[in-house]
């Protein structure tokens, strides 16, 4: 590993020591006018970087792609994946994985670029990104670092002074993007496809070594690798539900072994309570819609099983009954993590057997009155039930009057309820309009100020404080459900 001080790089390139199948060694495609727009220093800080000294035109000249940091090395992964349940292959075909850098305390985070030119796996695009998409991550990634969940995070956006053509010609951006890895469900799968035992077997103790390595000295480590990631990403799945997260586009290659939200693309958080909703103008068939989110997170965990099958056990019937033993755990653990935060989201410390019920029936309630999700536990948390679109309703009374009893039996102080409703219930999301909004700002205008406040505001959205309030106001009805698009 290279310190280069002045920047504060310290990267190591552990992923290209892997089988070479998994990688091409691949220089970001330089720009011609690179302009920082937006650069995260607190981030920074944390990845023990010089944030001052990167902000100068040199710092950019890396995150823009004309500029290799000392101790770099360059690829772009391979990998596969399940697109809407169609296997095919894939890879980076528009990011470039620069290395790892490693902080100060010993933790290791990828820095790539996204959107950062072509690489041998574009298959025919460009390898470019437009300046909103990679804009939308920024706001969403950090939105999510804020709401506590898991996530790949937004270090620097910046502008190429170069078109990108889609429909139209749009200005063109490249964001650089920090990971705890970029081990995808769809990186097994490649290798369980196209290379050997021996391949896969160094993925996994990678990945193991990297992620879990408490699982090494494990009897079967292959497995109890498995069952961690099951776990992790049942914890994830419940944490999205919680805030309201639609994915989008919940593809294998999209999953992560680390347990992190990844691959922002047709994502948004949801407004009115309706389990049935889908935002993205490619899910046709609603796949990915918000209710599917945990039984398509089930179904990715059975494709990761059956491509780690060989480590299971040298039997393949045994393996297989292994896997499924495992992935059958799924459901239960998700319900558990899922269970116990709505729980918190009601102020409720301790378990009854009731209480999924009247979970469910707030829920009923909520979807059919069409009250917003996020603003409906927003009142609930300040005890003004009469600010939610149901306070007349008497189904909703007399749930009310049930919560409040519960509330009761657990001999907590008002005090007590209030705080644990506050730290679970967040006072703001990024609403689709204000997003929207503040996109539009940027790229239109080159009025950044929007995309700044809107910032500010997500990255405490547990504060309740007094410049939060305009956040909670929601949009227009329109006749047109709001959708959102891949941004490739």
């Amino acid at each position: 590993m290279t310190q280069h001080n002045e920047f504060g790089w310290n990267f190591d390139n552990s992923y290209a020591r892997l089988p070479e199948m998994l990688y091409e060694i691949t220089d970001p495609v330089q720009v011609r006018a690179p302009e920082s727009v937006f650069f995260n220093k607190t981030l920074a800080a944390s990845l023990g970087l010089n944030a001052e000294n990167l902000e100068n035109a040199e710092g950019m000249e890396v995150f823009g792609g004309n500029r290799i940091p000392e101790g770099a090395l360059p690829i772009a992964q391979a990998y596969a994946g399940h697109q809407f349940g169609n296997f095919t292959m894939l890879g980076d075909g528009r990011a470039v994985l620069l290395g790892e850098q490693v902080t100060p305390s010993g933790e290791r985070f990828d820095i790539q670029l996204k959107g950062s030119g072509r690489t041998p796996f574009s298959r025919g695009g460009d390898g470019r990104a437009p300046f909103g998409p990679m804009l939308r991550e920024y706001i969403i990634s950090e939105a999510m670092h804020g709401l506590g969940i898991p996530t790949s995070r937004s270090l620097a956006v910046v502008k190429t002074g170069e078109p990108v053509y889609r429909e139209t010609a749009l200005p063109g951006a490249v964001l650089t993007r920090v990971a705890a890895s970029h081990l995808r469900v769809g990186t097994f799968e490649y290798v369980a496809n196209w290379g050997t035992k021996e391949d896969l077997k160094a993925l996994a103790d990678y990945a193991i070594q990297r992620h879990f390595p408490e699982m090494e000295q494990q009897e079967n480590r292959y497995l109890a690798f498995y069952e961690k990631v099951v776990e992790r990403q049942a914890s994830l799945i419940a944490k999205w539900q919680l805030v309201g997260f639609i994915h989008g586009v919940m593809n294998t290659d999209n999953m992560t072994i680390s347990g992190e939200t990844i691959d922002y693309g047709p994502c948004a958080f949801m407004d009115e309570y309706d389990p049935a909703t889908v935002f993205s103008s490619i899910d046709v068939q609603g796949r990915y819609a918000y209710q599917n989110q945990p039984a398509i997170g089930q179904w990715n965990l059975a494709r990761f099983a059956e491509a780690l099958l060989s480590l299971f056990h040298t039997d393949q019937d045994q393996a297989v009954e292994l896997a499924q033993e495992v992935n059958g755990k799924f459901a239960k653990m998700y319900r558990s993590y899922w269970l116990a935060g709505m729980r918190e989201k009601l102020g409720i410390h301790n378990e009854e057997a009731d209480d999924e019920t009247l979970i469910e029936e707030l829920l009923t309630i909520m979807k059919e009155h069409e009250a917003d999700f996020t603003n409906t536990f927003r009142a609930l948390t300040l005890d003004k039930p009469e600010e939610t679109t149901m306070d007349k309703d008497e189904g909703f009374s007399g749930w009310y009057k049930r919560w409040q009893a519960r509330l009761d039996r657990q001999n907590k102080s008002k005090t007590d309820v209030y705080e644990l409703m506050k730290k679970s219930n967040p006072s703001v999301i990024p609403r689709n309009h204000r997003v929207e909004e503040a996109i539009e700002a940027a790229v239109s205008k080159e009025d950044y100020s929007v995309m700044e406040r809107l910032l500010k505001v997500l990255s405490d959205p547990y504060a309740y404080t007094a410049d939060q309030e305009a956040y909670t106001t929601l949009p227009e009805k329109c006749d047109r459900p709001y959708q959102t698009f891949c941004g490739t």
